[in-house]
C-alpha cells in the first residue's frame, strides 16, 4: 500500500505517514514505514509514530501472518531517515486543523486507534476530512482472526465504531473485496521482472505472506488487502461498492469486532459507508505493476 501511494506523487500530496500498533508493535511499524520510504526513495515524506495500544483494550498482534518483523521477506535494517518527534495523533489533529474544509483524505490500513483518538480529542477536525478510505471488516467473507471479525477492526473495535459514526464520507475495502485480489504466482513473477529495489521488496513480502494465506484459504494465492485503498483512489472504476449502514460490535465476547453490514437495507439505520464488494483483479494488478515500475 505504501509503495503504491509513494509511487504516485502527481496524484497524492502525502502530508505524512502515521503508524500504529497492529500486525506488530509500534516500534516495528514505525521502523517498517521508514524502510519502505527509503526503498521507494521518498525520504521527504515524514513518518510519525502513534498509539501503542487500542483505546480501551489490550493489543492483539499478527506475527503469525506477517512474521516477527511485520514485513518478513524484506531485508531489515535500521533506517537512516528520522522518525518525527511529534505523536501521530497530534500530527493528525494539527494537520487537519490547518487544512481547508473538506480537503484531506485519510487512508488507514491498520487498527483505527490513531483516528479514533484524534476525533475524540478534537471533533473540530471532522469538517476538514474529505473522505476516509480504510481497509477492514468483512461481511460475506466472515472473519480472518475470529469467526466473525477481521483483524484491523477486532484490534480496536471502539475506535472503528467512532470512525463509522464520524459523519464524513467513508469507503471501506473489506475482506469481501480484498479476497478477490489474489497474489498468484504469475502476478508475483510480473513484479519480480521489474528488477528494482521496490519490486524485490514487494516480491519478498508477497512470497512470505502467500505461504500463510494460501494454506489457510486453499486459494491460488494470498489476498492483497491494503493496496486496494490506494487503487480505489486512483481508479475507482475498478471497484463495485454499495452505500450501506455499517456498525461495529463492541460488547459481545462472541462477535467482538464484527462489522454488521446492512447490505440489503433491512433496517432504517443511516447509510454511512460505501462498502466495496467486487474488484477487477486483472485491472488492479495492472495498475499496481504499472505504478511500481514508474
Amino acid at each position: 500500500m505504501l509503495f503504491l501511494a509513494l509511487a504516485c506523487p502527481l496524484e497524492f500530496d502525502i502530508l505524512g505517514i502515521t503508524t500504529v500498533a497492529g500486525n506488530v508493535p509500534l516500534n516495528l511499524t514505525q521502523r517498517n514505514a521508514r524502510i519502505v520510504c527509503e526503498l521507494a526513495d521518498r525520504t521527504n515524506v515524514a513518518v510519525y509514530a502513534g498509539c501503542q495500544k487500542p483505546m480501551h483494550r489490550k493489543l492483539i498482534t499478527a506475527e503469525n501472518v506477517h512474521g516477527k518483523t511485520g514485513i518478513d521477506g524484506v531485508d531489515i535494517y535500521q533506517p537512516s531517515m528520522p522518525l518525527q518527534q511529534q505523536h501521530a495523533v497530534d500530527f493528525i489533529i494539527e494537520a487537519l486543523l490547518e487544512a481547508e474544509e473538506d480537503s484531506v483524505t485519510l487512508v488507514p490500513t491498520g487498527p483505527l486507534t490513531n483516528i479514533g483518538e484524534a476525533i475524540s480529542r478534537q471533533p473540530d477536525i471532522l469538517s476538514k476530512i474529505k473522505e476516509i478510505v480504510l481497509m477492514g471488516g468483512a461481511m460475506r467473507e466472515a472473519g480472518n482472526t475470529t469467526p466473525s471479525a477481521e483483524f484491523n477492526i477486532l484490534v480496536d473495535p471502539d475506535a472503528a465504531q467512532i470512525v463509522m459514526h464520524c459523519g464524513r464520507p467513508l469507503t471501506i475495502a473489506p475482506l469481501d473485496v480484498t479476497h478477490k485480489a489474489l497474489v498468484t504466482k504469475n502476478r508475483i513473477e510480473q513484479i519480480r521482472q521489474l528488477n528494482s529495489p521496490v519490486g524485490t521488496a514487494v516480491v519478498g513480502m508477497m512470497e512470505f505472506f502467500n505461504r500463510f494465506d494460501s494454506e489457510k484459504y486453499g486459494s491460488e494465492g494470498a489476498p492483497l488487502h491494503d493496496p486496494c485503498t490506494i487503487a480505489y483512489l486512483l481508479k475507482p472504476e475498478l471497484f463495485k461498492g454499495k452505500l450501506c449502514n455499517v456498525e461495529v460490535e463492541t460488547e459481545s465476547l462472541l462477535t467482538l469486532g464484527h462489522t454488521a453490514v446492512d447490505f440489503w437495507g433491512i433496517t432504517d439505520r443511516v447509510k454511512n459507508a460505501n462498502w466495496l464488494y467486487d474488484v477487477d483483479a486483472d485491472g488492479f494488478f495492472e495498475l499496481l505493476i504499472e505504478r511500481l515500475d514508474s
